[in-house]
């Protein structure tokens, strides 16, 4: 059963579309976090439980944006790639494994779309969550998460930067900027409005 699987994936080329998915979904997750957390930080709201039910609540609408958006977008692109190989091959293709592939394929890029902002969220806003647990920890935990953002993006750039062939600090550094000018334009808007 494991064989087959591992023989659609390859078949569908999954794994490649899959992992780009995850990283795209995964930099809009932690950047959404990032924000929120600033705008909190910014505002000196102090209540924990609402700085966890709006991190929350944004990564699961993203979860479920990235699972409905992925499975559609696929599946319309697998259908049409077999719509176009029936008619290359003048035969039906209904039980073929290019068939069996294109149904499976949907599915697994978008459980990679949206476990991506899901995981990368949660992680961020860990420190918060152990902070209105009644852990004590070393720093402020809303500035703990904005490092721990900051420490995502990073490494999502250094990712990036790897399988492109670039140089992974370079790409690193990158990600990083966009993630400091969008906590400065975060910050700068908060003070516009105070």
């Amino acid at each position: 059963m494991f064989n087959k699987i591992h023989f659609l994936f390859k078949l569908a080329s999954t794994g490649d579309i899959a992992r780009r998915y995850f990283v795209t979904n995964g930099f809009d997750g932690a950047l959404a976090m990032l924000g929120l957390i600033i705008g909190f930080y910014g505002s000196n709201t102090t209540s924990t439980t609402i700085i966890i039910t709006a991190c929350f609540g944004t990564a699961i609408a993203l979860t479920i944006s990235g699972f409905v958006s992925a499975y559609i977008s696929e599946s319309a692109e697998r259908k049409k790639e077999l719509d176009e190989l029936e008619q290359a091959l003048l035969k039906n293709m209904n039980d073929s494994a290019h068939a069996q592939a294109a149904k499976l394929a949907p599915i697994f890029i978008a459980a990679a779309n949206s476990l991506a902002p899901l995981i990368i969220s949660l992680l961020i806003i860990l420190p918060i969550w152990l902070s209105h647990l009644g852990v004590t920890l070393p720093i402020q935990a809303s500035l703990i998460s904005i490092i721990f953002a900051f420490i995502i993006l990073f490494s999502l750039g250094v990712f990036i930067g790897r399988l492109n062939g670039q140089f992974w600090l370079w790409s690193g550094i990158r990600t990083l900027i966009i993630a400091i000018i969008t906590a400065g334009l975060i910050l700068g808007v908060e003070k516009l409005l105070e």
